[in-house]
């Protein structure tokens, strides 16, 4: 029996989560497992009525599950920035969601931007540092709002975050990955400091991981050759920001916003998994929306649960689905309804 709090969010969230579910829950009657869930109303909604985003109590009940099921945050009549750190980032560094796992893999029948490039090519995974770096918080104004006002943002970055989660990057890539190559993104030309960093702890944690290959990338590099060589990547390792921009060009690659998925993981406890295309407020309860990278986001879930084949059951259905169903992967272009998706994957287990 596995516990999983769910938080549909905003916008087209509700629908996406629920073809989730509707997965998980054909899962475990095939795999011999048991989903229990219980629904938070976290979002733009709930804040607009009470001005709450995350209240104590709940972050408090969150502690206490298996893993949570996040649908989509953002909500068109609250100001930007109010929801993505009072809940999104909040959830981040309260529970140490420490890395942030986005599989980048281009499924048979979706179209890539990328010329001559094909599945064989586009497969690989981004493992980025979620807890530190420019996303921790630290800095300030100084004269804010004069003409001689000055911003300052710093990158934190602690030995003891770089490490763990180098460490989870070794791993994955060492157990879940069958080039076992793991190239680290970085800036050790400009950014002297952080990278030397995590530079010096890459390497010297490399010997633990034998089986492991290690290479180096600049990030100015690292995009240059996601777009022109992707097949060079297996698992990349970085910090906050760099993940953060390297990912979202992976979702490009691997065929857009509507298949990308997202792990926010702290191994051994409660963690989060989330579609990447955010809430799509236009298409709310239109039932055209993509419900693939919420489906997706389940088949991490379950696969971080230990849930392993049925984990990659999901994922064979999906391919399967890309390849012989769906016109497109764009909302209202698949030729299917958001239900209609979610049941072929279903009935594809």
């Amino acid at each position: 029996m596995y516990k999983i709090a769910v938080i549909p969010g905003d916008g087209t969230g509700l629908e996406q989560v629920n073809e989730g579910l509707k997965v998980l829950r054909a899962c475990q009657e095939k795999f011999n497992f048991k989903i229990e869930t219980v629904d938070y109303d976290l979002g733009g909604e709930r804040y607009m009525r009470t001005g709450e985003v995350l209240p104590e109590s709940v972050l408090e009940e969150l502690k206490s599950f298996d893993a949570i099921f996040l649908g989509a945050i953002g909500h068109p009549d609250v100001r930007p920035g109010i929801l993505e750190k009072g809940l999104l980032l909040q959830l981040r560094f309260e529970l140490d969601l420490y890395v942030n796992l986005r599989p980048v893999k281009l499924f048979p029948g979706v179209s890539t931007p990328l010329k001559d490039k094909g599945p064989d090519d586009i497969d690989f995974v981004v493992v980025r540092e979620n807890t530190e770096g420019l996303y921790a918080g630290a800095g300030g104004f100084l004269r804010k709002g004069t003409a001689h006002e000055v911003a300052v943002q710093e990158s934190i970055n602690t030995r003891f975050g770089v490490e763990r989660c180098l460490r989870y990057a070794f791993e994955y890539c060492r157990d879940k990955r069958r080039r076992r190559k793991l190239t680290l993104c970085g800036k050790t030309n400009v950014l002297t400091y952080a990278f030397d960093l995590w530079e010096r702890a890459f390497h010297e944690l490399g010997p633990e991981f034998a089986g492991v290959e290690r290479d180096y990338a600049h990030v100015d590099a690292i995009c240059m050759w996601m777009v022109k060589n992707p097949e060079w990547f297996d698992v990349i390792v970085t910090d906050n920001i760099f993940g953060d921009i390297i990912t979202d060009l992976g979702a490009m690659i691997q065929g857009g916003m509507g298949i990308a998925a997202g792990g926010n993981i702290h191994p051994g406890r409660v963690s989060m998994f989330e579609p990447i295309g955010g809430s799509a407020p236009k298409y709310t309860g239109k039932g055209v929306i993509n419900p693939l990278a919420s489906i997706c986001a389940g088949a991490m879930m379950l696969d971080y649960l230990g849930e392993t084949e049925a984990a990659g059951s999901i994922e064979n259905a999906v391919a399967e689905v890309c390849s012989k169903k769906l016109k497109s992967l764009n909302a209202g272009q698949m030729g299917y309804s958001t239900a209609e998706v979610g049941d072929m994957v279903a009935a594809g287990l």
